[in-house]
This record gives structure tokens, C-alpha cells and sequence, in this order.
């Protein structure tokens, strides 16, 4: 375990592997083991994995709850939407709180905000708008959660391509989660009641607190000079934060790559229920359309980490935001379930764009504001998503399906390649962050 006692100076390691020295012969790119190699990011790990099962059961849970209440779809699916609408709030209005508060502790009142709000969801009688308003609680604290934890790993495991295979693990752990969690919540859910189920959810956050505090160090705020100005100066701070980034043309182009091919990506995926209806397919069928896009991206992830070095994954970079968007046209001939299948795997391993995207914004942000930049970039992220996901329903009710999917990729295939256009013209490639 790392040692937890006292502050450990601000700043980050060297970003290689504990054990490496300068001048020791040729060094072979970082790998998967290099980054579990450090003690710190096996807690952090071992808590997004728990924290994140936790997340994906309960949303499960909670829709069936819903949906057992109400006995309206309507407001069932609105639990999955109100995981990802509520980011914007917490992304913009909380986004300095990942920079001005120590992050071990903010990482840790995070889950024990999580937890009773899961807790009062298990409580029998609670009523439906309680439960959509708790549901809104977790999702505001996500992105405050997500962007300090993303920070973290730079204290953790350096700038350099460490972070970046730690960033590729949480993400693994977040496509794993769905993978699992979609079997687990089934599981689950024909054992006990929904309400047992979210309990069970409220000890996995628990958990991860628990997690987080003993095998964390504890480090100093990036920003402790804006800290006790009160609740108007941390929402100015968290605002004056976001138009900094936006207004820097580099970061800019750099989230606008973040949120982009995921948006559009979004949309077959949020209309698998209706197209596996249309197929006949059955509930085994639509689940299996479901776990395609992650295995996909679990698959690509895990194959650019292991065999690829820095220089090729950055090359990845453009080339699979790009295709990303792709498959999605070939719904346009209304697939059967297993080329829908294909199409879905192929569409998740885009997800490999991301390791240049995460290396070049660390690269392009002030240390001071790294914090806040990865908040915003996760909240960015999940909002347009929810966006998409409501305009894809919304357009699936005046087009038929065969349209309305394949849009998706004709506006990828416009918009994707202009934002990269635009990171190319918006400066010099990456390189050492400077500390300002």
C-alpha cells in the first residue's frame, strides 16, 4: 500500500516506469504492466472498477424500478438520459472544485455523496420524481469525480505515455463495466428486487471511498489560492475556468475532438432497442446488439495498448475519429442481426482515437487547470451524448430507422474531419506541458 500519512509535494514523477533510469541502454514503450506496476493507480483502479459496476447496476435497477412503478417507457428510458443531461451542471458549475480542493478528499466526498443518494433510492415508497432526482444528484458529481480522478493520474503516473495507457485503463474499465454490468444487473435483478439491487450499488461506492482514501496519497490543491472565497467565487472560478479553455484555440479544437465522434456514434447505439424490435430479434438479440460496441472498443483498446507504441497510436489518432463514424452507414440497408453486429464492433473500436486526443490536451493545459479541463472534457462528452441520444429518439418518430442511423455517419463524415482540420492548424504538436 502507498504510504497515506501527510502531504506529498505538488508536482508529477518522472513520466516511465519506477526503475527506469536515464542512460541505461534502449527502454521499450510503456505497456499495461508498466502502468499496474505503480502501487497508487492499483487502488485508483480497483476503485473506478468497483464505482463504475456500481453505476451501470444501478441505472439498470433503477429503469426496471421505474418502469415497475410507472409502467411507462417513457420514463423508464429518461433514467438513462438523466445519467448523462445532468454533466453540464456539475461540468461548468463545479468544474474548479477538481482544482482548488485536495483531490484525494474531493475524490472521496464525491462516493460518499453517491452513496446515500443510491441508498435513498432502495428506500420502498420513494417517489418516481425522488428517484429521477437522485438519479440527476449522481450525475452532476460524475463529471466532478471523473475529471479529478483523470487528473490525478497525471500525479500519479507522469505526463507522459504512463498517463496515457492509465487514461486507456479507465476507459477499459468503463466499456468492461457496461459489458458486466449488463450481465450482473441481470443477474442480479432476477434474485432480489430492484431495491435490493440499489443498496448493494450504494456499498459498491462505499467501497470505492474506501479504496480511495487508504491507498491514495494526499497531495495539495492545484488552485488552494481561490479556496474559502465562498460559493460564488468557486462558481465564477469554475465559469472564468471554462471560457479560459474554450478561448484557447489549441484546447478548443482539442475537446471539440473529444465530443465529437462520440455524439454521432451515440445514435445507432441509442436506437438498438427500437432496431432490434424491427428485426424480431428478441431480448437475447437487442442484448447482444448492445455489448457489441463495447466489446468492440474494449478489443481495439486493449491491442493499441499492448502492441502499439506512442508514435503509432498517435498516428491512429485522426484516421480512426474518422471511421468511427463510418459503420453507421451500413444501416442504411437495414442489416441483419449479425452484420448489425459487425457494424457495432467496427464503430467501437474508434475508440482507439482517443489516445492521441488524451495526450495532446494534457500536453496543451495549464497544470493549474488540468483539473477543471478534464471535467469539462468528460461532462462535454456525456452531454452531447445525451443530446444525441434525445435527437436520434426524437428524429426516430418522423424517419424510419434506416434513415435516421445512417444520418449519424453522413454528419461524422462531414463534422469529424473539420474539427481535426482545425487541431491541425491550432498549433504545435505536443510536447512538455509547461507548469503556467
Amino acid at each position: 500500500m502507498s504510504a497515506t500519512t501527510g502531504p506529498v509535494p505538488p508536482g508529477r514523477p518522472p513520466a516511465c516506469p519506477d526503475g527506469a533510469a536515464a542512460g541505461s541502454g534502449p527502454v521499450r514503450p510503456p505497456g499495461y504492466r508498466a502502468v499496474f506496476a505503480v502501487a497508487e493507480f492499483r487502488y485508483v483502479f480497483a476503485a473506478h472498477l468497483l464505482s463504475s459496476l456500481g453505476v451501470v447496476v444501478c441505472e439498470i435497477a433503477l429503469s426496471v424500478l421505474v418502469f415497475q412503478l410507472t409502467d411507462s417507457p417513457l420514463l423508464s428510458a429518461l433514467t438513462f438520459a438523466l445519467g448523462l443531461l445532468p454533466y453540464v451542471v456539475g461540468g461548468t458549475l463545479l468544474s474548479a472544485v477538481a482544482d482548488r480542493y485536495p483531490a484525494r478528499r474531493v475524490l472521496v466526498v464525491c462516493d460518499l455523496l453517491c452513496a446515500p443518494a443510491a441508498a435513498c433510492m432502495a428506500v420502498p415508497g420513494t417517489p418516481v420524481a425522488v428517484l429521477l432526482a437522485l438519479r440527476c444528484v449522481l450525475a452532476a458529481v460524475a463529471p466532478v469525480f471523473a475529471g479529478t480522478r483523470a487528473a490525478t493520474l497525471g500525479d500519479v503516473l507522469g505526463d507522459g505515455e504512463l498517463f496515457v495507457l492509465g487514461r486507456s485503463v479507465i476507459r477499459l474499465v468503463n466499456q468492461g463495466a457496461q459489458l458486466a454490468g449488463f450481465g450482473a444487473g441481470g443477474l442480479l435483478l432476477a434474485a432480489a428486487s430492484p431495491g435490493a439491487v440499489l443498496a448493494i450499488t450504494a456499498g459498491t461506492f462505499l467501497g470505492s471511498a474506501v479504496l480511495l482514501r487508504l491507498g491514495t496519497l494526499a497531495r495539495p490543491a492545484r488552485d488552494a489560492a481561490g479556496r474559502g472565497r465562498g460559493g460564488r467565487a468557486l462558481l465564477g472560478a469554475s465559469l472564468g475556468g471554462v471560457r479560459r479553455l474554450l478561448a484557447d484555440r489549441r484546447v478548443r479544437a482539442l475537446l471539440l475532438l473529444s465530443w465529437l465522434p462520440p455524439a454521432f456514434v451515440v445514435v445507432p447505439e441509442a436506437l438498438l432497442i427500437a432496431y432490434a424490435d424491427r428485426l424480431g430479434v428478441g431480448p437475447a438479440g437487442a442484448g447482444l446488439l448492445m455489448c457489441s460496441m463495447p466489446l468492440g472498443a474494449v478489443t481495439a483498446e486493449s491491442l493499441a495498448g499492448v502492441f502499439l507504441g506512442p508514435a503509432a497510436r498517435a498516428r491512429l489518432t485522426f484516421p480512426m475519429g474518422v471511421f468511427a463514424v463510418l459503420p453507421s452507414l451500413g444501416f442504411a440497408v437495414e442489416p441483419s442481426l449479425g452484420w448489425a453486429v459487425v457494424l457495432l464492433v467496427l464503430t467501437g473500436t474508434g475508440i482507439a482515437y482517443n489516445f492521441g486526443v488524451d495526450r495532446w490536451l494534457v500536453a496543451a493545459v495549464p497544470e493549474r487547470l488540468l483539473g477543471q479541463a478534464m471535467t469539462v472534457t468528460q461532462a462535454g462528452r456525456m452531454t452531447v451524448m445525451g443530446l444525441a441520444m434525445g435527437a436520434a429518439g426524437a428524429a426516430a418518430e418522423l424517419a424510419p430507422l434506416w434513415v435516421v442511423m445512417p444520418a449519424a455517419g453522413v454528419l461524422g463524415a462531414v463534422c469529424v474531419p473539420a474539427v481535426i482540420a482545425e487541431v491541425r492548424r491550432s498549433g504545435a504538436a505536443p510536447g512538455a506541458r509547461g507548469a503556467g
